[in-house]
């Protein structure tokens, strides 16, 4: 014996620092989109009348579209959690599958939305308001496919039984980013749609 003693960490302290690591994760986050919202904000402060007119041309019913579909998948990601928490394993694979659908459904939305500003000659670079629309939504259509990605990794492994009421820790956390996803979003609605 050489006196090596094993160390137990107590999973109420590993969540937790697994916890503090995507808070950690997510305030880089915060503080991308917030450079970008700043920008926003001094553009339209500059040039009011031009974010006026470009906003008008923007669909209001797919962004509403994209809304619902967010703020439904964000209920079936807390439903899973609450079931991960309970015990029932299937019910969670159903909830974060049907959220990777949403996602998906989110991202065609959104396929079809610059597809229709792309034919009326709307690009990147047409003009400030639109430079940092298709940056704004690109970047956060970017972070739904890593957020889907994501969510169906921990599905599989919850599949394959990798979780219980007992542990947990990664269905709750990917739970946290794709909140966080919808939470830009929901920011991302008024500025760039409705606001005029």
């Amino acid at each position: 014996m050489t006196g090596h003693v094993e160390e137990r960490t107590d999973p109420r302290v590993a969540f937790e620092a697994a916890k503090l690591g995507v808070w950690a994760f997510l305030a880089t986050e915060v503080l991308l989109f917030g450079a970008l919202f700043t920008a926003y904000t001094v553009f339209r402060i500059q040039y009011p009348q031009l974010f006026y007119e470009q906003h008008l041309k923007l669909n209001r019913i797919l962004g509403t579209v994209n809304t619902l579909v967010l703020i439904s998948s964000s209920l079936l990601v807390a439903l899973g959690v609450n079931a991960i928490r309970r015990g029932k394993t299937r019910f969670m694979v159903i909830c974060y599958g049907a959220t990777v659908l949403l996602g998906a459904v989110f991202l065609c939305v959104k396929y079809v939305e610059w597809t229709e500003e792309f034919h009326k000659g709307l690009y990147p670079g047409t003009n400030i308001f639109f430079s940092l629309y298709f940056m704004m939504t690109g970047l956060h259509g970017i972070h739904v496919l890593a957020g889907m990605c994501v969510l169906a990794y921990v599905a599989v492994l919850a599949h394959r039984g990798r979780f219980s009421e007992s542990y947990y820790t990664p269905v709750e956390l990917s739970g946290l980013y794709w909140h966080f996803v919808d939470l830009v979003w929901i920011y991302l609605l008024p500025l760039l749609y409705l606001i005029g």
